[in-house]
């Protein structure tokens, strides 16, 4: 939330200022991100439900941290951009497609409501504290400094989510009934 909300916040400033892109041609890559999320959150369920959430959020997070790692390169606004708008906007519906069902299945019924606060409680300050702090760093620092953070916190959030080890969905049942009762070691 940090890094991509850092993005999509700042991204007319940062163009402005560093592309020095006028009137609003920068829209159309946030444009393009929101439609690839949009068109990419049914396929996004259908590939966790092959590979995993776990999976298909570590996928969600490397795609962002490498599209934002090549965006910190681009000297002027290219037709590229629009690709890694494309590809952030399917990274990010990987992410968001599936962190808040991990946090459903990692609770107890009883426990849902509680869990469900502080995964909203955290998304929230992280989107309400990544303007003012990278912000300051746009201000005080450069605009430049705007996809390193975004590099930065998604791998935080690699990090992060490495540790994870409950939530994935979980498999479904063998055909064979006799398989059913295997248990793993």
């Amino acid at each position: 939330f940090i890094s991509y909300n850092a993005v999509t916040t700042a991204f007319s400033r940062y163009a402005t200022h560093v592309w020095g892109m006028q009137n609003g041609g920068y829209a159309n890559c946030l444009l393009v991100g929101t439609v690839a999320a949009i068109i990419s959150y049914i396929p996004i369920g259908h590939l966790a439900s092959k590979i995993g959430r776990k999976k298909s959020i570590m996928l969600g997070i490397v795609l962002l941290a490498s599209c934002f790692f090549a965006a910190s390169f681009m000297n002027t606004y290219h037709w590229i951009m629009n690709v890694f708008f494309a590809i952030i906007g399917f990274a990010w519906a990987a992410i968001g497609v599936n962190s808040y069902p991990m946090v459903v299945e990692m609770s107890k019924a009883g426990d849902v409501g509680k869990y469900t606060g502080l995964y909203y409680t955290f998304s929230m300050a992280a989107q309400v504290i990544t303007p003012i702090l990278s912000g300051a760093l746009l201000e005080h620092v450069s605009y430049r400094t705007l996809f390193p953070y975004a590099v930065f916190f998604t791998i935080v959030a690699f990090c992060t989510m490495s540790m994870v080890k409950h939530g994935d969905n979980k498999p479904t049942a063998k055909k064979n009934l006799i398989e059913n009762f295997d248990v793993d070691d």
